[in-house]
């Protein structure tokens, strides 16, 4: 589902220029992003944000990589070594996420629908590198499997307890939830494809580009 933009893009490149991340007081750990696909390469990417092929219907990203801090990072790995066992494996749609994006995310989304996106005065959990937004892939087909919403989908279809789709589609997104869940995420009350890492209040918000990730 792709939203209205509120704001023209040239508006809105205009005013990320002139914002900050919100400042934060507190002891934090260092930041030690790592790209996951240098952990395990049989990770599957699936960066929508680099594209067009999101809610923003623009590219987002520069490029189509995907980080977390290492605990996040490692979990993440095991839990695809985890699914092996059941013949599927983890695709990833996004992991840590520059603030301004955030708050791009938040400027062009109406009101109604802002609990599918974070609040850029408080952060998010992305900012942070430590949500993953995630699906499964079955090993047979190296596809992606079809669940009860879509990704980035703003309806009740993309909630973790939404009793409708088929029973397949449920009993894989359980699968996905319940496989996160025992390596330390926990899903997100709205998107069954966000999960956050424990801890994640440990790490500062960040705003640094991809780019400046090499």
């Amino acid at each position: 589902m792709r939203l209205r933009v509120a704001a023209s893009l040239a508006v809105l490149l205009l005013l990320s220029c002139c914002v900050r991340p919100p400042r934060e007081t507190g002891n934090f750990l260092p930041s030690d992003l790592v790209e996951l696909t240098d952990l395990d390469s049989t990770l599957k990417l699936d960066i929508r944000y680099a594209g067009t092929d999101n809610f923003m219907g623009r590219p987002m990203y520069a490029q189509a990589r995907a980080f977390l801090q290492r605990p996040a990072a490692e979990a993440l790995v095991q839990v695809h070594r985890d699914l092996a066992a059941q013949g599927y494996g983890l695709v990833v749609f996004d992991g840590y996420r520059p603030w301004r994006v955030t708050k791009d995310f938040w400027d062009s989304t109406p009101k109604e629908k802002r609990h599918f996106v974070a609040d850029p005065r408080k952060g998010s959990r992305h900012n942070r590198g430590c949500a993953a937004d995630v699906t499964l892939y079955a090993l047979s087909t190296g596809e992606a499997v079809e669940m009860t919403g879509d990704y980035d989908e703003m309806t009740e279809r993309s909630y973790p307890d939404y009793a409708g789709g088929t029973a397949e589609q449920r009993r894989l997104r359980d699968l996905l939830i319940r496989s996160m869940e025992r390596r330390g995420f926990r899903v997100y009350p709205y998107e069954w494809w966000h999960f956050d890492f424990q801890g994640w209040e440990r790490y500062r918000i960040q705003d640094i580009p991809f780019e400046r990730l090499d």
